[in-house]
C-alpha cells in the first residue's frame, strides 16, 4: 500500500460522494414511498463495478493499472454505493409501520443490484471474449 495508492483511493472516494450526493439531490422528488435515489444510486454502481471490473483485468479488453483499478472499484464505487443509507432508509420504514415497503426496498434493492453486476460482468465478460473474473486482487472484493 504507498502512498500514491491512499491519494488514487481517496480521491476516487471524494468523486463518489460527490456523485452520490448529486443522484440523491436529483431524485428527491420522486423518493417521497421508497428511497429511489438510494436505489438508483445501488443499481448504478453495482453495475459500474461489474462492467469496469471485467473489462480492465489484465487479461480484459481494456487492461488498466492496478492503481486505476483501486481508484475506481475501492474509492469510486465505495464512495458512490449507499448500503448505509439503505440500511437506515430501511430501518426508517421498519419503524414507521412500513413492513411491506421496507421489504419491497430490501428485495427490490438486493435484486436490482445483483442483477446491475452480474448484467455489468456479462457485458464485459462478452467484449472481453468470456471472461469469468472480475477481481483481479482480493482487495477489489471490499468495494
Amino acid at each position: 500500500m504507498s502512498f500514491t495508492t491512499c491519494l488514487l483511493v481517496m480521491l476516487g472516494g471524494a468523486l463518489g460522494t460527490l456523485g452520490r450526493y448529486t443522484v440523491s439531490v436529483l431524485a428527491a422528488p420522486i423518493s417521497r414511498d421508497l428511497p429511489w435515489g438510494t436505489i438508483l444510486i445501488n443499481v448504478t454502481g453495482s453495475f459500474i463495478i461489474g462492467l469496469f471490473g471485467t473489462l480492465t483485468l489484465a487479461s480484459g479488453r481494456f487492461p488498466v493499472s492496478e492503481n486505476l483499478r483501486l481508484f475506481v472499484m475501492i474509492g469510486l464505487c465505495g464512495g458512490y454505493t449507499t448500503f448505509s443509507s439503505f440500511s437506515l432508509q430501511t430501518l426508517d420504514l421498519m419503524r414507521n409501520g412500513a413492513m411491506l415497503r421496507a421489504l419491497v426496498n430490501i428485495g427490490g434493492s438486493v435484486a436490482l443490484c445483483i442483477a446491475a453486476v452480474a448484467l455489468g460482468h456479462a457485458i464485459a465478460s462478452h467484449l472481453n471474449g468470456g471472461a469469468a473474473q472480475i477481481a483481479q486482487i482480493a482487495i477489489e472484493e471490499e468495494a
